[in-house]
């Protein structure tokens, strides 16, 4: 059973980072892509960034480019978003989910497993 682990969020002010980490467990990940979505109340899932798990290519929602970066630890099974010059509207709860097939995806419906979402707050 794949299981993923997400932690890092919590509380920083605008211009600040964070740096999320997700665990992954339960399987062989090589074919899998990583990707990492958030949710405001009232709204869709939003997709942020994605990244295979050979760690190339990576894909970024426009809102982040530049200031997120997605990266993966083949040792550890591990994926990370490091996320600098953060502003209020990137004020959500973060999630990390797996698809298991090759293709990159900005439907969170293709992607089959997912974490129990981690809360990122942004001050200003």
């Amino acid at each position: 059973q794949v299981q993923l682990v997400e932690s890092g969020g919590g509380l920083v002010q605008a211009g600040g980072s964070l740096r999320l980490s997700c665990a992954t467990s339960g399987r062989t990940f090589s074919n899998y892509v990583m990707g990492w979505f958030r949710r405001t109340p009232g709204k869709e899932r939003e997709f942020v960034a994605a990244v295979s798990w050979s760690g190339a290519p990576t894909y970024y929602a426009e809102s982040v480019k530049g200031r997120f970066t997605i990266s993966r630890d083949t040792a550890k099974n591990t994926v990370a978003l490091q996320m600098n010059s953060l502003k209020p509207e990137d004020t959500a709860v973060y999630y990390c989910a797996a698809k298991l097939t090759s293709g990159h995806s900005y439907n969170s419906q293709n992607y089959a497993y997912w974490g129990q979402g981690t809360q990122v707050t942004v001050s200003s």
